[in-house]
């Protein structure tokens, strides 16, 4: 599942969780200090505000399956940022 972050301020274009690799833990919903994460009744994860992640890495560096991973923006040449 991917995700577009949508401010600019942003430093990631996208979460990515694989859904093969997830166990369904809670770790990325509990530690996640701006509420990016939500879990359902079955335990699986879904990223309804991905637009508030901070890229703190917490998500990424704690999840037991590397099954997150935090896409960085790429700039395009031209684009000024």
């Amino acid at each position: 599942m991917s995700t577009k972050a949508s401010k600019s301020q942003n430093q990631i274009d996208s979460i990515l969780i694989n859904r093969e690799w997830c166990k369904r833990c809670g770790i990325c919903v509990a530690f996640c200090p701006k509420h990016v994460f939500e879990e359902d009744k079955e335990g699986t994860v879904s990223i309804p505000r991905p637009e508030d992640c901070i890229y703190c890495e917490l998500c990424e560096r704690l999840c037991p399956d590397l099954a997150i991973t935090l896409v960085p923006q790429t700039r395009v040449a031209g684009d000024g940022t």
